[in-house]
């Protein structure tokens, strides 16, 4: 493999500190759906999840496929009108993928600290279409080896495509259509846990198989919907994540490389490899040495799954099995819970939907939560290493792979919160009248609130102390200096804690002013003024 020629210990380390996404929905389900608000929900969940403000943020790449120019700066202009630039990117279904590595080169070689990765689309329903027809198509190349090979047939292009990779696979290793099947089978079972998912609906094997033939060997049901929605993520540097606290949330992207295509994609007459093969191979190869990492230490993938057929495939294009074995891998079960990967928990393409620029940032914020335990029901047991795949014919694939930035962070902050002393804390008194309301009626309180609020105060000196605030579970508890988790994190100063609480703080105006950072379910957040509620009325 070619040398890149650079000098890959002179780039600064990388962070995701906040994700966000929108549900993936039907086009044209919602009607107050369009770009502009989709982008604002995915990057204000965002910045609410980093606990930045848009005032924070130096620069946009913003991803999308289909609308005018400049609609990045159209969907931005929605958070704030700061001068930023905004750099718009079109990568075909590598979209997302593609504004996220854009991201982290401008932070990695220094140009700004904190970036906002975007991306969105708002899709015509049915199959892809081609847009223009006076001029040279960009995918001529590619249809030049379906035509050579297995010949066009009456069916959407990219299924062709496809499937005809598929074809060549059984043809050439003997893979039966029921492997591509369980592939299927899998995603829309993962996605019955997933509530940003288009489809959240389990099949068997035969309504997936039995299915209406879109082109053999894909069904229906094997093949991704077209969709509305918005994906987003905060980027960063160290600096900018020791600056602000976020060691505790921030997963480093650990390698992540882009390919295009190969003369062996056009000229070896190969559906699979013009489907990107090697193009995956070769930006797998690079990540994954860059990084420093094997395929063994991998734990949990979100790979692009547009069509059950490319999941296979792409398998072997990773290097999670060798070629020719992904049948094997298939059947044993190690690309689901309880084997050697989890592939796709969020469903993937198939079943969570395929909005083209904002798909790579859905992977990214799936996998942003696996790694921070925050997955829910579909949280990957022990998940250390991510794996993300996204590709856009015509070409380009990414590969990323990510890692907690800090993973010692958590438990050096809980030690160091024990040895603190509860009553050197001016809002220590906040949490006292908060723990008498749960002695009085702690059951009331837990069928109100449904929350753990983990609450990280910062004294004058520097010294952090640590509540949890469990109004989830029996009758209620408040907990000093003990490990910070919780279903919501708000991180503040002492006396900016003090003053909220009591109503003399703005929670709107703290958090745009940076006084208060919220990470985690905004909507328990939101509930905080139940807490304020209960202090004001107090004898403080």
């Amino acid at each position: 493999m070619a040398s890149t020629g650079v000098n890959t210990s002179t780039r600064r380390r990388v962070y995701v500190v906040g994700v966000g996404m929108t549900k993936f929905e039907k086009p044209g389900r919602r009607d107050d759906f369009d770009y502009p608000q989709m982008a604002k929900e995915a990057a204000t969940k965002a910045m609410q999840d980093a606990g930045v403000s848009f005032e924070q943020i130096e620069q946009a790449c913003v991803g999308y496929v289909y609308g005018d120019s400049t609609c990045g700066q159209r969907a931005v202009y929605e958070l704030g009108l700061t001068g930023i630039p905004v750099f718009n990117v079109n990568n075909n279904c590598a979209t997302g993928s593609t504004a996220l590595i854009m991201g982290k080169q401008f932070i990695e070689g220094g140009l700004a600290n904190c970036v906002l990765a975007l991306g969105f689309e708002k899709m015509s329903r049915g199959s892809l279409k081609t847009t223009f027809q006076d001029r040279t198509n960009p995918m001529d190349k590619h249809v030049m080896v379906i035509a050579n090979t297995f010949g066009i047939e009456k069916a959407p292009m990219a299924a062709q495509m496809f499937g005809n990779a598929g074809r060549e696979h059984m043809e050439k290793y003997g893979t039966k259509p029921i492997h591509f099947a369980k592939i299927a089978h899998k995603n829309h079972k993962h996605s019955t846990n997933n509530p940003y998912s288009q489809f959240q609906d389990e099949y068997t094997l035969e309504q997936i198989m039995n299915s209406p033939k879109i082109h053999d060997p894909l069904t229906k049901l094997q093949c991704c919907p077209t969709s509305d929605g918005s994906g987003a993520a905060i980027l960063a540097s160290e600096e900018f994540v020791r600056r602000h606290g976020l060691e505790n949330q921030a997963i480093e992207i650990v390698a992540m490389e882009m390919a295009t295509d190969l003369a062996s994609s056009f000229q070896d007459d190969s559906c699979i490899k013009a489907v990107g093969y090697d193009m995956t191979a070769k930006a797998a190869d690079r990540a994954f040495k860059n990084a420093g990492l094997s395929r063994d230490d991998v734990n949990v993938v979100e790979l692009h799954d547009c069509f059950s057929c490319n999941e296979l495939i792409t398998y072997e294009a990773l290097g999670l099995c060798p070629p020719g074995k992904a049948s094997e891998l298939v059947d044993s079960g190690n690309n689901t819970y309880g084997g050697k990967y989890v592939i796709n928990p969020s469903g993937g393409l198939i079943s969570k939907g395929h909005p083209l620029g904002a798909t790579g940032l859905a992977q990214c914020a799936e996998l942003c939560w696996q790694l921070r335990g925050m997955a829910d029901k579909r949280q990957v047991s022990n998940a250390k290493v991510a794996l993300q795949h996204n590709i856009g014919l015509g070409g380009a694939a990414v590969v990323a792979l990510y890692k907690k930035g800090f993973p010692n962070q958590s438990r050096i902050q809980a030690f160091a919160t024990s040895a603190s002393t509860e009553d050197k804390f001016q809002s220590a008194a906040i949490f006292k009248e908060i723990k008498s309301n749960l002695d009085k009626d702690g059951a009331a309180w837990v069928k109100k609130m449904k929350g753990v609020f983990c609450f990280k105060v910062k004294a004058n000196d520097g010294t952090e102390g640590v509540w949890v605030v469990d109004a989830k579970n029996g009758s209620g508890s408040v907990k000093f200096g003990v490990e910070p988790k919780g279903d919501v994190t708000i991180n503040m100063k002492d006396d900016d804690m003090l003053n909220l609480m009591l109503g003399k703080l703005n929670p709107q105006q703290a958090f745009f002013q940076g006084k208060l950072k919220i990470q985690g379910n905004m909507g328990l957040a939101m509930k905080l003024r139940e807490f304020q509620s209960a202090a004001g009325k107090s004898k403080l």
